[in-house]
């Protein structure tokens, strides 16, 4: 029997929490229902995970949080609560899957249980501000969660509702009963590498050309979410290895595009000692919305139309120094084999001679900051070529190689 954990606010999520657990058991699944709500008492449903349990596994008591003083203190009280429940019974083997149904506080505190479980583990979230209007990261995180928007308030059985949830019991109980956790404790070689769609053709290369070697490639989309979703699975210890080829989220940080990863981004590699070559592939210019998104204080600067919705904003000379900076400055953190490798023609599709980023003398002072602040047993190699060119990915997977081929001879001798 597989069983899955539905979490609500049940002093007003009750009744449809309690339809949800019904579908879901009518289709052979067996639900484990916890309460996240902290204010008032279950309403037209018992738990089998009470809030007062679940404030216990956050370290604290359900009185404590009602007298936390504001709502925001009592739910972050609460998340760590969820957090372990979830984490617990799937180490148990008591979780095949996970469902929130909640407005904006019970779709966040859902989000802190679904995001400390494994990839590959059934994950959805229903809510109404699911609607484009919010942004996704609260809810999603590095996880593949499910986000389904609720059209309307989870606030009542109707037509409308009873529609939604019965697709979410049937896809909660479909994907229990047939999906499967992420594997790959296999003994395969894998390598993780950064890509978008201006390196798309790089690394298509450099994905065939290690898989001739028997590596299987792992290619994470360097848009604020991929570069840390692919450190923390490095963390785990999934990769032997790491290509970043795409390193445009610290261009982002420092410009303040959408794609900015935060300040660890091209830290946790290094710090796990594993061998990596870094690529400063898309660093000229920065992430953000249509056209007349764009900040103001980014007016008058170089613009490539990527899509409708995307605008890609040329990085500047100074900010290109300032990135070699602290790209040195997080380097400068690691302990095992690493190499910087910086093509010279060209960091994105637009940075072409003719095109509109293309400015050779801003990616140079990126090149001379890098060589002024980073460690001098760190190598930098520089080619003539484009980013995206065939030549620049081979030499990419050859450095790749020996690096990994370095570290395997080592590790034999000790």
């Amino acid at each position: 029997m597989k069983h899955v954990l539905l979490i609500g606010t049940l002093d007003t999520k009750g009744p449809e929490v309690a339809y949800v657990r019904d579908r879901v058991r009518a289709l052979g699944v067996e639900p484990i229902v916890a309460d996240s709500g902290i204010l008032g008492e279950p309403l037209d449903i018992v738990p089998d995970v009470t809030r007062a349990e679940v404030a216990t596994l956050a370290g604290t008591t359900i009185d404590a949080l009602r007298q936390a003083g504001t709502r925001g203190k009592a739910v972050h009280g609460m998340l760590p609560g969820l957090r372990k429940l979830a984490l617990d019974l799937y180490k148990e083997g008591r979780l095949h899957g996970a469902a929130a149904l909640g407005g904006a506080e019970g779709a966040v505190l859902g989000a802190s249980a679904m995001m400390g479980l494994p990839i590959g583990v059934p994950k959805i979230i229903v809510t109404p501000i699911a609607s484009g209007h919010r942004r996704f990261g609260p809810l999603v995180g590095t996880k593949d969660v499910i986000v389904v928007h609720s059209v309307i308030d989870i606030l009542g059985l109707n037509p409308i509702s009873r529609a939604v949830f019965d697709n979410v019991a049937a896809a909660l109980a479909g994907m229990a009963q047939h999906g499967h956790a992420l594997e790959m404790r296999d003994g395969r070689r894998r390598v993780a590498i950064t890509m978008l769609g201006n390196t798309t053709t790089a690394v298509m290369r450099i994905r065939d050309r290690l898989l001739a070697h028997g590596i299987e490639s792992v290619i994470f989309h360097s848009n604020g979410v991929g570069g840390p979703a692919m450190e923390e699975l490095a963390a785990d210890g999934l990769f032997a290895g790491v290509i970043d080829f795409t390193t445009d989220e610290l261009a982002d940080e420092l410009v303040g595009g959408f794609h900015a990863a935060g300040p660890d981004r091209l830290r946790t590699v290094g710090r796990l000692g594993l061998p990596q070559v870094v690529v400063p592939g898309c660093i000229d210019f920065s992430v953000h919305g249509r056209p007349e998104a764009v900040p103001a204080a980014l007016a008058g600067r170089p613009i490539y139309t990527h899509n409708p919705e995307f605008t890609l904003v040329r990085t500047q000379p100074d900010e290109m120094a300032q990135l070699g900076r602290v790209f040195a400055e997080r380097l400068n953190e690691a302990i095992g084999p690493l190499c910087v490798v910086v093509p010279t023609a060209g960091l994105s599709i637009p940075s072409v001679p003719g095109g509109v980023f293309w400015d050779p003398d801003a990616d140079a002072r990126f090149l001379a900051a890098l060589r002024g602040a980073l460690r001098t047993d760190i190598p930098i190699r520089t080619h003539a070529l484009h980013v995206n060119t065939s030549e620049f990915a081979d030499l990419v997977a050859d450095e790749f190689l020996t690096l990994l081929h370095r570290s395997a001879a080592k590790d034999t001798r000790s």
